[in-house]
């Protein structure tokens, strides 16, 4: 079928639509190629897809409303996946105005984009960060998450709203992804493995936040990327035992649904930074900080709705995931 990804260029959507093209649906893809980092790993992994003669690339920003209008209008996609954000946590606490253009005008041009071409599934990444201040483990998409720490976050959460009343007002089913922690090859230069990994090659003092004690649940791409394509693939329904006097936050009478998707098995970042010296036999220099604004404690995955409705939960082991994402990094620093 015909799949538009949009954030085509981007570590997650390269590696969905590579998924989706050599199963031979076909993709039409869309990136801005912005500067929040070197362009040019983005058009690296842009290379790894226009082999494909079932791909087409459109450069433009989601944000711009003709652009998505004409898009739709022309191409007629099947299936949409929203993967195109702006990203980072930090980042957002000095560039706000980004967010809000590309998280909520974006994706209000995709919503309307899908609703007006008779799109039969919208899959859009949220993220791990909408749970805040919440502090029961594991997160479960039945836990409340009014309470965001970060304006990124708030604009995923924005997201999950956005959705559920296109679902409940038109009928167009959606589905949320809340991602947690994703790492692996092709992964982004403003994360903590590129961070560290370059840092310690290179001999460099890596900052290391709130004394290395925050524990994330790291998510290898490959589960990211099967899980993601699982969940396209089983469009939304209504939750036929939806009670309105005792709402749940991961479904709806309207055919909507929230995931997460991550490997429940949360890991300390002093040991996550021991796995990387130990593959690359070499240690880091580590300079402790306090907790930055905007950050979380720990991150931590309920999985069970996740495996109940697509039979799929993520299993790579952070070591072996590890290993993958050190031999593609130092293949290509090598050839740049």
């Amino acid at each position: 079928m015909k799949i538009l990804v949009t954030g085509v260029a981007g570590f997650i959507g390269m590696h969905v639509a590579q998924a989706l093209l050599k199963r031979e649906d076909e993709v039409i893809g869309i990136d801005n190629f912005n500067d929040y980092y070197d362009p040019r790993l983005k058009r690296a992994r842009l290379a790894q897809l226009t082999t494909f003669p079932n791909f087409k690339l459109i450069e433009g920003n989601i944000a711009d409303r003709q652009t998505i209008e004409d898009l739709f209008a022309k191409e007629k996609p099947v299936r949409v996946v929203n993967l195109a954000a702006q990203a980072g946590v930090r980042y957002s606490l000095k560039n706000p105005q980004v967010y809000i253009q590309t998280n909520l005008v974006g994706f209000g041009n995709i919503l309307e984009g899908c609703r007006n071409n008779d799109v039969e599934h919208l899959v859009y990444a949220s993220s791990s960060s909408v749970y805040g201040a919440n502090t029961r483990m594991p997160f479960s998409v039945e836990d409340n998450v009014d309470h965001p720490v970060s304006l990124y976050a708030a604009t995923k959460k924005a997201n999950e709203l956005m959705a559920h009343t296109y679902s409940h007002l038109y009928g167009l089913p959606t589905t949320g992804l809340r991602y947690f922690t994703v790492y692996g090859p092709w992964g982004r230069p403003d994360m903590s493995p590129w961070l560290f990994t370059s840092a310690i090659l290179e001999n460099r003092t890596i900052d290391v936040f709130n004394h290395g004690k925050m524990r994330r649940d790291f998510t290898y791409i490959d589960d990211i990327v099967e899980g993601t394509i699982r969940v396209l693939d089983r469009v939304a329904a209504p939750n036929q035992h939806f009670k309105t006097d005792a709402p749940s936050p991961g479904s709806s009478y309207a055919p909507y649904r929230v995931y997460n998707i991550g490997n429940h098995q949360p890991v300390e970042l002093i040991n996550f930074i021991k796995i990387i010296e130990d593959a690359l036999g070499q240690q880091a220099k580590k300079n402790l900080l306090p907790m930055q604004p905007g950050d979380v404690v720990a991150t931590y995955a309920d999985v069970d709705d996740l495996k109940r409705d697509i039979d799929f939960e993520p299993k790579t082991e952070l070591v072996v995931g590890i290993r993958k994402w050190i031999e593609w990094y130092r293949s290509y620093v090598q050839t740049t």
